[in-house]
């Protein structure tokens, strides 16, 4: 599986994706759209969502922090 997570660093459910990733041995690329001065525009053109984390699993939009969490109580990932 291959994940992009789009992140502030300000954020605590980034946060706690990354921390589940990482807890689940996944690796994931970070990118954070404060540092490549992105809008939120600019992230929903690419996620479909404005707020953040958003999280792209083998390039399909999965949403933010709870889907991820969703996913992860299903074993889907």
């Amino acid at each position: 599986m291959n994940f992009k997570i789009y992140t502030t660093n300000w954020c605590p459910y980034c946060t706690a994706a990354k921390r589940l990733l990482q807890e689940k041995g996944l690796d994931y690329e970070e990118i954070d759209i404060e540092k490549l001065e992105m809008s939120r525009e600019d992230l929903e053109k690419i996620t479909g969502g404005r707020s953040v984390p958003q999280i792209v699993m083998d390039d399909k939009p999965i949403g933010g922090y709870d889907d991820l969490q969703a996913l992860a109580a299903s074993g889907k990932i």
